[in-house]
């Protein structure tokens, strides 16, 4: 087994990737409301040239349930000037302006890719 450094995109030896990971705290009872403005806003983050992608998660049942729910959100950039280029745009502060009445608390960590393995189910 041997990994490569990769940007994500392909299996080609490349620049790493910086990856973005939110934990959000959701307020009980508005998880759908908040699933929906996150899909609906998403294009705020993936329309930018420097975002590769991103995802939501939920956590597993009974995670802060008697809060809220868990979700986290990943996100995957080219490098970290595009992503901190993103931080302080006008789109990223309409984008967390929209999520906010949803969110309790949070955290956030950044982080680069070191190497990347394809596992067998991905084809």
């Amino acid at each position: 087994m041997t990994g490569v450094p990769t940007t994500g995109q392909d299996d080609r030896p490349g620049s790493a990737v910086f990856r973005v990971l939110l934990r959000m705290e959701i307020h009980p009872g508005r998880e759908r409301e908040f699933e929906e403005t996150w899909l609906k806003v998403g294009d705020a983050v993936t329309g930018n040239p420097g975002n590769l992608a991103q995802w939501l998660l939920r956590g597993e049942a009974g995670e802060k349930e008697a809060e809220g729910s868990v979700y986290y959100i990943v996100s995957d950039w080219t490098d970290e000037p595009s992503f901190r280029a993103f931080e302080s745009s006008e789109a990223h502060v309409r984008h967390r302006e929209l999520l906010h009445p949803y969110r309790g608390a949070g955290s956030m960590m950044t982080m680069n890719m070191v190497y990347a393995l394809r596992g067998a189910g991905a084809g």
